[in-house]
């Protein structure tokens, strides 16, 4: 997680930030709010808690998402978007899914759409 020293504009140091296959599909589930560890690994197909762990760490790190701990026994921990970058980058995102919804239309792949539970706008 090394942030490069130079770069040609700031768009390369976002990318490096979220870079991957896990961030952003991270984000885009902490859309729907505040949510446990258990949780997020049991939406995401595919991801380890490992790996989960090591992204969750870095978008924090990053000023992405926050962790909330709360007292008492069992622990329980809860990943939520931060209010100012979190939320920008959440945006961008929303933008990016439109896109590739709107190719999906174009290249006749709406029931693939259909299929994954996005509603086609």
């Amino acid at each position: 997680m090394k942030m490069r020293e130079e770069f040609t504009c700031p768009l390369e140091l976002v990318h490096d930030m979220i870079k991957g296959k896990w961030k952003p599909i991270i984000i885009w589930r902490l859309r729907l709010g505040p949510t446990s560890l258990a949780k997020l690994e049991k939406d995401i197909d595919g991801i380890t808690q490992k790996m989960l762990l090591e992204q969750l760490k870095e978008l924090i790190d990053y000023g992405f998402v926050e962790k909330k701990s709360f007292e008492g026994y069992p622990l329980h921990v809860e990943y939520s978007l931060t209010e100012g970058q979190g939320r920008e980058l959440l945006q961008a995102l929303k933008i990016m899914q439109h896109i590739g919804i709107e190719y999906l239309k174009a290249q006749g792949k709406e029931a693939l759409l259909i299929e994954k539970g996005v509603v086609p706008e």
